[in-house]
């Protein structure tokens, strides 16, 4: 099956929520009903400054010369989203809280949380990765953005042995905080960022 990316409306992402979720607790391994507990966060940031989100779906026969892809319906493979940072988000809070403790300076914080775009979430079907979707998405979904920086935050692994890491240091994401840990998750995240334009 051939596959198409297509740009998500906040009126999209709504009517196709469970999916977008389903992908996300099979790529993340988190347990079913972990879905319902995100939702309504999902929705509320389509409402930010800034939203943007991307999906890849199935398109249809690759023998066909322009597949017709409807978004209400094709099926999802991947999807991502991000918005502009701001000061009172919990996520930016987070990260100017973290800077400050691994000691850097005013300057430092304020180049990296002026203007970024908070890569928020991607994530694949585990059956459809390792076919660049991954990369297809982030590209599409920097494309033409005009923050400074983008960050995103990534579960630690032992060597950065897997494919989002992979992906990411691809791309050119550079470490901005390693061994972070959020307020309510006992796992220890990496936030990495890169200048944009991609």
């Amino acid at each position: 099956m051939a596959t198409h990316l297509i740009d998500l409306s906040p009126g999209d992402m709504q009517r196709r929520l469970g999916d977008a979720l389903a992908i996300y607790v099979d790529a993340m391994r988190y347990p079913r009903g972990t879905e319902a507990q995100r939702a309504s966060m999902w929705l509320e940031h389509t409402r930010r400054q800034g939203w943007k989100a991307v999906a890849v779906v199935e398109a249809g026969l690759e023998s066909l010369p322009s597949p017709s892809v409807d978004p209400a319906t094709a099926p999802m493979l991947g999807v991502a989203y991000g918005y502009c940072g701001a000061p009172d988000q919990w996520w930016q809070q987070q990260v100017i809280a973290g800077l400050r403790r691994n000691g850097a300076d005013s300057g430092r914080i304020s180049e990296l949380m002026t203007s970024y775009f908070e890569l928020t979430e991607i994530h694949i079907a585990p059956h459809a990765q390792g076919r660049g979707l991954g990369e297809a998405l982030i590209r599409r979904l920097l494309d033409d953005r005009r923050e400074q920086h983008v960050l995103l935050s990534t579960p630690e692994i032992s060597g950065e042995a897997n494919r989002a890491w992979r992906l990411y240091r691809r791309l050119g994401f550079t470490d901005v905080i390693r061994g972070y840990h959020f307020a309510g998750d006992p796992r220890a995240f990496a936030i990495l960022g890169r200048a944009l334009p991609l």
